[in-house]
């Protein structure tokens, strides 16, 4: 046991191990073990800001329990194939997905037919039950950025939608209408823009909020790189933000503090999601966690208010109120 070994032992220990260049043979380790000692995360796309908090606290956590990440991310094509290499060859013994556009059900059927390897989702979606999940309370979520805005005194407001994936409701797009219907708001269609969570996308949808005959006076984007799109567009065109349109992101990311204006949006607990889907994944690899009960964690989002969200001309404010659904 260590505690039995003495300090002077261990620092002879220690200075023998740096003398001789001895390093720990990580395959006969999981030869031992009769584990890879490794887990793949998949995700969609590596250069958007997103991920950076997450990629870091999975290689954190994965680390801290002795494993390493081979990541996968999608540029192009279709990664289900080379995903599949690395689970026939022994290579991984688990799955982190953060990617849904992927094929989660024919993911999941891979993973059963080579003896139930283990696969945690980590999306803004709340998929079948069978799956083991981690994510947001994404819906609450949108229904208090709603909220944030009807405290400010608006009563037109519109949405940039995040693509809709397989058969699953959007989560945001569906709080938004929920909120919309307990305020009794307006529901306009030409007032939800699709987007694909792109800053080009938000950029877009500006242009094509400028181009209507009646604008909303607020603004609720499915993610922070839309907004900054949204708001870079609108701008541009002549319109100030809040002035003339109010604006709430999604995600928190680090960028949404210091653009100008600097982002209202709701703060995704990005690191906790991570270290939590990834300690909940190895769990399962290790036998600590029974593979017949699914992993099924939602955690709660906090609304950031900053500089891009104000009253309406002319509106009341109504006192910010906690609001339970």
């Amino acid at each position: 046991m260590p505690e039995r070994v003495s300090q002077a032992t261990r620092e002879r220990i220690a200075v023998a191990v740096t003398a001789t260049g001895y390093t720990l043979n990580q395959a006969a380790r999981s030869l031992r073990r009769q584990r890879a000692g490794t887990i793949v995360m998949a995700m969609p796309n590596a250069g958007n800001p997103y991920y950076s908090t997450i990629l870091d606290a999975v290689l954190a956590e994965a680390g801290h329990r002795g494993y390493g990440v081979l990541v996968s991310n999608r540029v192009q094509g279709d990664p289900t194939i080379w995903l599949r290499d690395y689970f026939l060859s022994s290579r991984a013994d688990g799955l982190l997905l953060f990617d849904i556009t992927l094929d989660v059900s024919g993911m999941r059927r891979f993973m059963e037919e080579r003896g139930n390897l283990p696969i945690v989702v980590v999306c803004d979606e709340i998929i079948e039950p069978g799956f083991n999940l981690v994510t947001s309370d994404n819906r609450e979520a949108t229904g208090r950025a709603v909220q944030h805005l009807v405290d400010l005194g608006h009563q037109h407001i519109g949405l940039v939608a995040g693509p809709t994936i397989h058969d699953y409701p959007n989560e945001r797009t569906l709080g938004f209408r929920q909120a919309l219907a307990r305020h009794g708001l307006a529901m306009r269609e030409d007032w939800i823009i699709a987007g694909d969570h792109s800053i080009g996308s938000g950029y877009q949808a500006g242009s094509q909020f400028v181009a209507l005959d009646e604008r909303p006076s607020a603004v609720v984007c499915a993610n922070d790189e839309m907004a900054l799109g949204f708001i870079s567009s609108v701008q541009q065109a002549g319109l100030h933000c809040p002035r003339d349109v109010s604006v709430v992101g999604f995600d928190d990311i680090d960028m949404a503090q210091y653009v100008s204006p600097a982002l209202t949006t709701m703060r995704q607990k990005r690191a906790e999601l991570a270290t939590i889907s990834t300690s909940a994944l190895i769990d399962i690899v290790e036998g600590v966690r029974d593979p017949a009960k699914p992993v099924r964690i939602i955690l709660r989002c906090d609304l950031i208010a900053r500089a891009s969200t104000a009253p309406p001309k002319g509106a009341a404010v109504r006192p910010a109120r906690e609001f339970r659904f």
